[in-house]
């Protein structure tokens, strides 16, 4: 890029504007957009991981030297972390009014609210599918009522709805994944800035996007063998299902409606059913096809065991543009970090957690939940700690995450915890 200049973090100053590092953004915990230095933590974290960065010389301020000297403002087009120019949120969501969300309440006290919510949602899902599955008509009113309260609580603060539904990973319910998606699109329409009345439609779109599959034959939908042609055409039918189902409940939101119709489209035109390309993807027909996917490959399947969070982001990640709209990706990795509530960890140490709440603005130090010692034995106790607080002792480095574990690692259940 024209204006940026390669900097040893040995030589940055408050003020400057990194737009690059020397190594990929998903091996670090900063945000992908680019962010200003702000105080000497930030310098510190920069050394700590980067022995150069990129310096954009027209977007950085006070401070730095010839850096610092302040300029006029001059208009300038975001870029991708391919270089590429970014497509502005407004651009993406034409005429929707994009306001940022701030945490409103801390995890410990929306944990309860949050659990509440789901277990009323997951009730609600099952009578209202079932009422679908023996012939009768989708209650729309009924199913509306019932996200208000995932929508309130993932507003507040994501970190304690995602927790409460990765414990609920063993078919407790029927409709698992759908209730995965339509939490993990919440947190990307929050992360966007969408309206809240936007949010409830993602939250909708996603439980309905596979309504269809009622009609279709349960054993295709479960085989854990290759389908024949003709039996994946009956699975791919479960879209136009669910559109007559939709009609017939009387909804007319579009963005649900484009939700449903279009899912399984890709950004680069190889999806299904009509082949649709970039544009020509509806906007939340897109999200919806990122979340799908995630929650997807992130839970067991019949034909697939479950990979992890950071696993699945990386993959995300190679199919920007392909399969995904890259702003969009990028944003969702902003949204939900490598390592999300309920992500089994390793940590320095050698001991075992869970991730309990993440920290959106560094996404590799979040408070984790610890389940297991460095010899891999249970502990009689868990207990919280905040990998942001550091180490008490001078004397010993602070924790920090190795790796991202598989799902059931070591034996782990994730439904057995108890907070």
């Amino acid at each position: 890029m024209l204006n940026s200049l390669r900097i040893y973090t040995k030589d940055l100053d408050i003020g400057m504007f990194v737009s690059g590092l020397d190594r990929p953004w998903l091996e670090t915990p900063f945000v992908t957009q680019g962010f200003y230095i702000e105080s000497p933590t930030d310098i510190d974290q920069l050394r700590e991981y980067c022995e150069y960065v990129l310096i954009d010389s027209r977007r950085s301020r006070r401070g730095g030297g010839a850096l610092g000297r302040k300029r006029p403002p001059r208009p300038r087009q975001e870029r991708r972390l391919d270089g590429r120019p970014r497509i502005p949120v407004e651009r993406i969501f034409e005429g929707r009014p994009i306001k940022p969300y701030q945490d409103d309440s801390a995890w410990e006290d929306e944990h309860p609210r949050a659990q509440e919510a789901l277990d009323t949602l997951v009730k609600d899902i099952d009578e209202i599918f079932e009422h679908v599955s023996d012939g009768g008509k989708l209650n729309v009113i009924k199913l509306r009522k019932s996200v208000e309260p995932i929508v309130d609580s993932i507003s507040r603060n994501p970190d304690a709805c995602l927790w409460v539904a990765r414990l609920k990973q063993h078919d407790e319910y029927t409709y698992q994944h759908s209730l995965g998606a339509a939490i993990w699109s919440v947190s990307l329409g929050r992360q966007l800035g969408l309206p809240r009345r936007d949010l409830r439609s993602l939250a909708m779109g996603c439980l309905l996007m596979d309504v269809g599959k009622l009609r279709v034959d349960p054993e295709l939908l479960h085989a854990d063998r290759e389908l024949t042609v003709e039996e994946m055409a009956q699975v791919y039918s479960h879209v136009s299902y669910g559109l007559e189902i939709i009609e017939e409940s009387g909804i007319l939101n579009q963005d649900v409606i484009d939700m449903v119709a279009y899912h399984h489209e890709r950004y680069d035109g190889s999806g299904y059913p009509d082949g649709l390309a970039q544009d020509n993807i509806p906007s939340f027909a897109r999200i919806a096809a990122i979340v799908d996917t995630y929650d997807a490959i992130t839970s067991d399947r019949s034909y697939a065991s479950a990979i992890s969070p950071s696993e699945a982001i990386r993959l995300l990640y190679q199919s920007r543009d392909e399969d995904f709209q890259a702003e969009l990706v990028e944003a969702f990795i902003q949204a939900v970090g490598i390592y999300p509530a309920g992500t089994l960890v390793e940590l320095s140490s050698g001991e075992i957690g869970v991730v309990v709440a993440e920290y959106r603005s560094r996404r590799l130090r979040p408070k984790v939940m610890l389940l297991l010692d460095a010899d891999k034995n249970t502990l009689e106790q868990s207990r919280v700690i905040d990998l942001q607080e550091g180490s008490d002792s001078l004397d010993l480095p602070s924790l920090t995450i190795a790796k991202a574990l598989q799902p059931g690692a070591y034996g782990i259940d994730l439904s057995s915890l108890d907070l």
